[in-house]
């Protein structure tokens, strides 16, 4: 099937390369380059056009994993939604969604630097469509023990757990896959609209699973997931690749994970938006592990309530992520960064001290933009700063950064909801988090200028 789909898409492909060539030709002639340290003058900022905005869709095989990926990723949205509301619907504790999350996000501690070193290795394109068939699979049992009622709490822990596993494997390879699909010119583009699908799928696919499990049933939340992997499993076959050259390996996967190490520490401005990455989903990204228990006891909704809530914070995100994508060359990545690491805890401060729905709802809003002003441009500059040699192992430790502190962060939030109350929970988490922005805003002023 494979070799068909080769055969099929060949003219397609070089089509698609040849205008890949004339794009990279283009940026050597016209963007600024120093000679003898004198820099041309530049020719003006380009006009914003939806041309500009949607550049990374010029190439067939980011087409193909855009169209894929926001298929999935709304089935994936509906199966989150659903089983947080799922699991505090069975347990009525606040804690239980902090473990959910912790189990979900343990595997990333134990295997996702190893996933890293792997991506360096292996096909990409080969590792993303067997995680995503293991995805799909452990979507239909979690559909299969809600259809049959025999789920429980347990359940629910365990293939958290396993869908982990296969996270831990997927994301670095998935991070340093746009690399691979686009020309460098156009990375910064491919990664915002890549943020741009996640979070139209978190804006959509949310508000969907209200109403679908208040209407249906759970179940059908994690059956529509389970089949919406088709999607991206298909298009991922339907990707042509020129030949790479073979990689001599001649180390073991230690050693290959110890010298992407050893590199990584040479990178200090890496570092240390690794550091960022690590503090905003640890105390922002968290909050999500709590809007169960938001929409039932602060707003008095249901499953519908946490869906709209879950929707807003995409909302904002998509917003956020069209204007990355809109200004992209000309965006001043590093003061946009610590502009949202600053304006995330705020509005969470704003968000623990109100009980309405309306407000509640616009305040998350402006949560979903600072967490992708964070996450986007951290992703960014990364992908710009990291030698190619080592693309996959310091993507696998970036990934760590983000799924490796979402487990403790849930599980930190939702002790604290348990103990105290969840105002107080995501009130102590935003003045930690807005103490350490005002630190990153005065003690590293390099960072602001970096583009």
């Amino acid at each position: 099937m494979i070799l068909k789909y080769e055969q099929e898409h060949d003219q397609e492909y070089e089509h698609d390369n040849l205008m890949s060539n004339l794009s990279k030709e283009r940026e050597i002639i016209s963007k600024n380059i120093f000679d003898n340290g004198e820099k041309y003058p530049s020719p003006g900022k380009p006009k914003l056009s939806w041309q500009a905005t949607f550049a990374g869709l010029q190439h067939r095989n980011y087409r193909l994993w855009f169209i894929g990926q926001i298929i999935s990723l709304f089935g994936s949205w509906m199966q989150m939604t659903a089983q947080a509301f799922f699991i505090f619907e069975l347990t009525h504790s606040p804690a239980f969604l902090g473990y959910v999350g912790f189990a979900n996000g343990l595997p990333s501690w134990l295997f996702m630097v190893y996933g890293g070193v792997i991506a360096d290795r292996f096909s990409r394109k080969k590792i993303l469509i067997i995680t995503q068939i293991i995805m799909m699979l452990l979507a239909f049992v979690l559909a299969l023990l809600t259809f049959i009622q025999i789920v429980q709490p347990w359940h629910i822990i365990l293939l958290a757990f396993f869908l982990g596993i296969a996270n831990a494997f997927d994301a670095p390879a998935r991070q340093a896959f746009v690399n691979d699909l686009v020309p460098k010119e156009d990375l910064l583009n491919a990664i915002a609209l890549n943020s741009m699908m996640f979070q139209s799928a978190a804006a959509v696919g949310p508000a969907v699973a209200g109403i679908t499990y208040a209407v249906l049933g759970p179940g059908w939340c994690f059956t529509i997931n389970g089949i919406s992997f088709l999607a991206v499993i298909y298009n991922l076959l339907k990707m042509k690749f020129a030949p790479a050259p073979k990689r001599n390996i001649n180390k073991s996967v230690s050693k290959e994970l110890m010298d992407g190490l050893r590199y990584l520490k040479t990178q200090k401005q890496i570092l240390l938006i690794m550091l960022i990455v690590s503090f905003s989903t640890f105390l922002g990204l968290s909050i999500a592990t709590l809007f169960p228990v938001w929409a039932v006891g602060i707003l008095h909704g249901n499953a519908t309530t946490n869906g709209l809530l879950q929707a807003s914070r995409g909302v904002g995100a998509v917003l956020c992520s069209l204007a990355i994508a809109s200004f992209g060359r000309n965006l001043a990545r590093g003061k946009v960064l610590i502009v949202g690491l600053v304006s995330l805890p705020i509005f969470m401060i704003l968000f623990s001290i109100n009980s309405s729905f309306i407000i509640s709802s616009l305040i998350l809003v402006g949560i979903g933009a600072g967490i992708i002003a964070v996450n986007n441009l951290s992703n960014g500059l990364t992908q710009t700063l990291v030698s190619e040699e080592f693309r996959g192992r310091v993507m696998g430790v970036y990934s760590f950064s983000f799924f490796g502190f979402m487990p403790i962060g849930a599980l930190w939030i939702g002790m604290l909801a348990e103990h105290f109350s969840s105002q107080t929970a995501i009130l102590i988490n935003a003045i930690i988090l807005l103490i350490f922005s005002i630190v990153i805003w005065f003690m590293m002023p390099s960072l602001r200028k970096n583009n």
